[in-house]
Parts: C-alpha cells; structure tokens; sequence
C-alpha cells in the first residue's frame, strides 16, 4: 500500500495556500481590535477590513459596497436566496441538480407557498438558456443556478441565462462556489447576486461573501450591530477576511492555474480510459478544468473510494455537505444516470498544486483496484 498520501477531493476543501497562511498569522498576531470600535485600533482593524473588501472587489471588478463577508457559500446562498425572496410568494426556477445549500433552501421557501420548478439537466449536466426562458411565468420572481456543478464540474451558461433574466426583469443568483478560481469569472449585468467560499480556492474555512447588486432588494437574516452595510450583522472575522483576500489575490495567476489544471485533468482520463477501461465521464457538457466525474462499470463505487483511501488517494462520491454520505449520488440520479451508474462513480477533483507525480501514482493505483474489484465481482 502507498504510503504517500494523494488529495484528489479539492472540490470538497483546499489546503490552505502558504501566503494565505502567513497573512492569517499576522493579522492573528496584531493587537486586540473590533472594526466597528472607534479608537485607534478599531480603525486599523477597520482599514484592514476595507482593504480586503477592496482587493476582492477589484478582481471581480465589482464595487466594494457591493461585496458582503459571510461564513462562506452556504450562507452566502441562504442570504441571497431567503434575502431576496422575503416579501409574498412567487416563482423561482432552478436546476434539478443544485448544490444541497441551493436545493434545501428551496425546498424550505416552498414550505413558505413558493412555487418552484426543477428544470431537468439530463446527461448533459447543466440547463440550457431555452429550458430557462421557456420555464418562465408571469409570476416568475427568481432564477437560482450554479456556475458548474460542484459533482461533475460541468458549467451554466450564465452569460445568456443572464441575459434572458435581465430583459425579463427576473432575478438572477448564481452559485459560484464551484467555478471560482478554475476559471476567471466575470459577473454579468444582469446577475443580481453570487456566492463564494473561502476554503475551495485555497483560504481558510468559515468565510466567504456574497456578491450583492446595488440595486438588489435583499433582506438580512441575521440582525444585531448592522455590520456589512446591515445585511450580515456580527463581528467580521478578520483573520478570515483577511485570508480570503489573499486567496483571491493569488487568482491574479488564473490562467496559468487554469490550463495546469485542465491539462492534468485531460491527461488523467485519458490513461485511466486506457488503463481501467471501460470508464465513462459523468456529464457531456463543458466542464471546469478541476472535476473529472467518473463510473467504472462493474465497480462499487463505495468499495473503491474505502480501498483509494486504504491505498492513500482521496476521492469522493460527490459533494462533502451530504453527511458523509456513500449513496449514490441525487445529482446523477437527477441527471438521469442509472442507479448501477451513480453507485459506481466517483469523483476526483485537482488543485493548483496537484503534480503530475501524484496523478500518474492515483493513475497506477486506482487502475489496480479497478482490475482487483472486477475480477473479484
């Protein structure tokens, strides 16, 4: 067995970036400060605070009133989504394949008489701009989609849906967690609102933010010291904050950050179509360059990832925010995959700093075990 232990499973947390970590130590370092204190060290903290709002708000090229500190994606979403949908009931479309922070709120607000309609994404893995448009009613108040999928990677066309949902006067939220720094990501005008998570691009964990329109009528859910611009009242978390900004900092290289990873990913399914075949890709539709979805036919896929891990590669059955759960995955099955399919998937997700190395080893492992179960089933 390996003894070298191999992180495949970046879609569920990254390791905290080396310059990330030394701007969280200094700032843990730093005298006692509250940014909304009004001596001296309360305006040093709060100056830093600002500083960090405005480096994340130049990179998305957005204004920093516009960009609110949460604890990260989940309670990015529930904001925007439980923010914008507080006064009477009407509909909102999504995709049948949300992130469970997008679905389970959903789910909640129709508990509330909100109408809500699941657009079906199919082996594809993403909704289109016609199933969007043509979902539309008179009483249609929001559309909620992710940017790619957090399981297949694969990507919305969230320029055109933008588009629709402008000329419509419809709402648009969008969940970035899954795209951002895979890609470079530029917000559209007709997106009302996007959530981020701090610990998938290399921050720390406990942080994130919204992306809030100024024009946007979003309601807070947590009330208290009206802290960012009174829409996520609480003491910021500084350290945090001041860790994600170096994270997105780091973003400034996404290019090559992108096609390192793209390249490695391409290179991994080709041997492993060669090395363990049959393999099939989960989702037919362009995907980020990190995610790489996969069903190894007459595998289970619960015995691979216990084995993988055994063998000291870290993968997953898909999001990290199902309990831990080994069930087959809902987004698959929504996607229309066969039970015997989705039980045989597994999900393999790169970093920036993932090597060659360390995928040509995952290469020889996995395709081992996948011989030894077949041969054993």
């Amino acid at each position: 067995m390996s003894k070298q232990r191999i992180y495949l499973d970046n879609n569920a947390t990254t390791s905290v970036a080396p310059e990330v970590s030394n701007a969280i130590m200094e700032e843990l370092n730093a005298p006692p400060s509250n940014p909304s204190s009004v001596h001296f060290f309360g305006q040093m903290a709060k100056a830093r605070l600002s500083k960090a709002r405005s480096a994340i708000a130049s990179h998305l090229k957005v204004k920093p009133t516009e960009v609110v500190f949460t604890s990260g994606g989940t309670e990015s979403m529930n904001l925007l989504i439980q923010g914008f949908c507080s006064k009477e009931p009407g509909h909102i479309i999504t995709s049948n394949i949300e992130h469970s922070c997008v679905y389970q709120t959903l789910k909640k607000l129709q508990e509330k008489g909100w109408e809500v309609t699941y657009v079906p994404a199919g082996s594809f893995g993403a909704v289109t701009p016609s199933q969007i448009e043509e979902a539309i009613k008179p009483n249609t108040r929001l559309i909620v989609l992710s940017s790619a999928n957090s399981e297949t990677g694969v990507k919305h066309e969230i320029e055109s849906i933008s588009k629709i949902a402008e000329k419509a006067k419809i709402g648009f939220i969008v969940d970035a967690v899954a795209s951002f720094g895979k890609e470079a990501l530029v917000i559209p005008h007709g997106v009302t609102g996007m959530g981020f998570s701090s610990h998938k691009i290399h921050g720390p964990k406990g942080v994130g933010f919204a992306f809030i329109r100024s024009h946007a009528q979003i309601k807070p859910l947590v009330f208290g010291g009206e802290q960012e611009f009174t829409l996520r009242s609480g003491t910021e978390n500084l350290p945090g904050i001041v860790g994600l900004a170096a994270a997105v900092e780091l973003l400034r290289e996404q290019e090559s950050i992108t096609s390192g990873m793209n390249t490695l990913r391409d290179y991994f399914e080709k041997e492993l179509q060669v090395r363990a075949s049959p393999i099939l890709i989960n989702g037919e539709g362009p995907r980020v360059s990190n995610v790489s979805n996969i069903s190894f036919p007459d595998v289970d896929g619960e015995t691979l990832l216990i084995q993988l891990d055994l063998h000291g590669v870290a993968a997953s059955h898909g999001s990290a925010c199902s309990s831990g759960s080994l069930e087959p995955s809902r987004i698959l099955l929504n996607m229309g995959l066969a039970k015997s399919r989705a039980g045989s998937s597994v999900r393999f997700s790169l970093s920036r700093y993932t090597t060659k190395e360390e995928i040509d080893k995952a290469i020889a492992i996995i395709a081992s075990l996948v011989k030894q179960i077949r041969e054993l089933s």
